[in-house]
């Protein structure tokens, strides 16, 4: 299939969904008609613009401006992909408003607006649009979900965002998909092996093989298999951060409790950096489904859980920088305040600081591992990497929630799922429900007391077979297998707090409710031995290590830092103390 022809049937898919969308009931929610009424309210957060037939409102890969509120005339919503196609997606006229999730956070627009005809429209910006969100309740609601309706749409039809170009199978693909999929960007992806046109245009700009994956960006502009960081500053995913801004708080880590701590922190009017090495959600969000969370009686995806919270912290103003490493922390001197120094050697400055890292994901003694990462060897199991192992038989390594929750994911698309188990039960590490619905599914085997030692693979580091070894009577056999899950737990993810002070238990994890000499006022019970320093969900020494429970102290946390907020308004700053970390 050409680029041309693979367009042309997108083009048809798109108008089949918008055929099929007009007649679903989400249609009125996605684009909702707005009464003059509502109009009238909305007004004073903007302010009233005029376009001439063709006028661009907003522009794919550039920053858009806000959310326009259409008053007269129709504008066209396009589609380009950056291979010289453009797709109609729909078009909107009076009472109707132009935007998405995007226009929450001054993000790159995903798609074009343009005029048709003479066109008066109320342009709300994104600082405005929050507030409006916020002080309209009902008709903040009614906006807040068509904005997630229409980045659902977008996603589900590759609409808006890059163009990757790989074979689907590949390595840095799944990396690349896996990381836009996770940061809800939409994408779609075209295999050269099946398509001419972007077979000639690998040929063209990927003369060697570790050059592709290719990603195409929406300005025509060509990545070579890029890093997340630089994929997210081509998309303007990432914006910069301004050395001269003094948050109120920094957040480092973006699950349940970095992002339960933003939303309550941001709704209470504190300025929230939150800041994130991979994808919101943490390992909470890699989980195919949750059902022991209060609420959610059918259960819900990590992702699906997790992205409404992360919409949520945005919709209250919170900054929210993914992908961003920490490497350091300094603690406050002169002016009682911290400084986060990232990846890119950038200072962010906060009042306070709320370590939510969590955890890293544990990896065994296994010969070559390392080769295989990315290549057959998955820690999470989304349905990107269940497309690969299709009716396959894999391997699972784990027995805790994490484990069983995909296990029972993999086992609708493997042909079967083996799953490995140090111990000889899972009664001790995973819930009951789990339990009882691996021992009821038929394509799930329990291998108990087992280990893989080894995993083996051909010259181009595809995965082929790995090594069971028994920890009962030592015998080992292999296994023909292209798939390894590792759910083996997870290390504290704390090296970035090396020489603050910070006091971390024998495992590594955040020690909070301590007293040290630092102290000069009563310590809350996540605060650690910093003042102003404090710790939540799974980093922190002594946590549940749960979803609910993540997002309960994210909860409780806040009202510390308003404590010590208040208390630093008036007390003079404390000299620095170097003190050992408890390990």
């Amino acid at each position: 299939m050409s680029l041309q022809s693979a367009n042309d049937s997108r083009n048809d898919s798109l108008r089949e969904t918008a055929s099929r969308s007009a007649m679903h009931p989400r249609h009125e929610q996605t684009f909702p008609e707005l009464t003059p009424a509502e109009i009238d309210r909305m007004r004073r957060f903007g302010e009233v613009r005029r376009y001439h037939d063709g006028d661009t409102l907003f522009e794919t890969g550039k920053t858009g401006p806000g959310m326009f509120v259409i008053l007269a005339g129709h504008v066209a919503i396009t589609q380009r992909d950056g291979l010289g196609h453009v797709s109609p997606v729909v078009e909107q006229g009076p009472g109707q408003f132009l935007g998405e999730l995007g226009q929450l956070s001054n993000r790159f627009a995903l798609v074009d607006g343009h005029a048709e005809g003479e066109v008066e429209c109320l342009l709300i910006p994104p600082e405005r649009l929050r507030a409006l969100l916020v002080a309209e309740a009902d008709l903040g609601e009614r906006i807040m979900r068509a904005l997630i309706l229409r980045r659902v749409s977008l996603i589900q039809g590759g609409v808006g965002g890059p163009v990757l170009i790989g074979a689907a199978n590949s390595g840095d693909v799944v990396r690349l998909q896996g990381f836009l999929t996770r940061n809800g960007y939409p994408h779609h992806l075209l295999d050269p092996a099946q398509d001419k046109d972007a077979a000639e245009l690998v040929a063209r700009s990927a003369p060697q093989p570790a050059d592709l994956p290719l990603v195409v960006t929406p300005d025509g502009s060509i990545l070579r298999n890029p890093s997340e960081v630089e994929i997210a500053r081509a998309m303007g995913m990432l914006a910069a951060v301004s050395p001269d801004k003094l948050y109120d708080v920094a957040i480092v880590g973006s699950g349940p409790a970095g992002l339960s701590t933003a939303v309550y922190a941001a709704s209470e009017g504190l300025s929230v950096a939150v800041l994130d090495a991979r994808a919101f959600g943490g390992q909470a969000g890699a989980s195919a489904r949750i059902e022991n969370y209060l609420g959610f009686p059918t259960g819900i995806s990590g992702l699906a859980l997790t992205a409404r919270a992360y919409n949520q912290a945005q919709k209250f103003g919170a900054e929210i920088m993914i992908p961003v490493s920490v490497k350091t922390l300094e603690c406050g001197c002169e002016d009682g305040n911290f400084s986060l120094t990232l990846d890119d050697g950038a200072p962010l400055r906060a009042k306070a600081i709320v370590v939510a890292s969590g955890a890293r994901y544990r990896r065994p003694q296994m010969t070559n591992l390392e080769k295989f990462e990315g290549r057959g060897v998955w820690y999470w199991a989304s349905p990107i990497e269940a497309r690969l192992c299709a009716a396959q038989e894999v391997i699972l390594v784990g027995g805790g929630n994490s484990a069983g929750q995909a296990a029972v994911f993999l086992s609708a698309h493997a042909s079967k799922v083996h799953m490995v188990i140090r111990g000889g039960g899972l009664g001790a590490s995973m819930s009951r429900y789990l339990i009882e619905r691996i021992e009821s599914t038929p394509n799930i085997e329990l291998l108990f007391n087992t280990e893989v030692v080894s995993i083996e693979g051909a010259p181009d580091a595809s995965l082929e077979r790995a090594q069971l070894r028994s920890r009962l009577s030592g015998e080992t056999s292999w296994m023909p297998i292209r798939n390894v899950f590792l759910f083996v737990g997870a290390d504290p993810a704390t090296g970035w707090l090396d020489g603050c002070g910070v006091a971390l238990d024998r495992a590594g994890f955040v020690v909070t409710g301590a007293t040290s000499a630092q102290h000069q006022r009563p310590v809350t019970l996540l605060e650690t031995t910093v003042p102003g320093v404090f710790a939540v969900g799974d980093v922190r020494s002594g946590s549940v290590k749960r979803v609910g429970g993540a997002i309960g102290e994210g909860a409780q946390v806040v009202a510390a830092l308003h404590g010590y907020l208040a208390d630093s308004l008036t007390a003079a700053p404390a000299p620095c103390r170097e003190q050992a970390s408890v390990r």
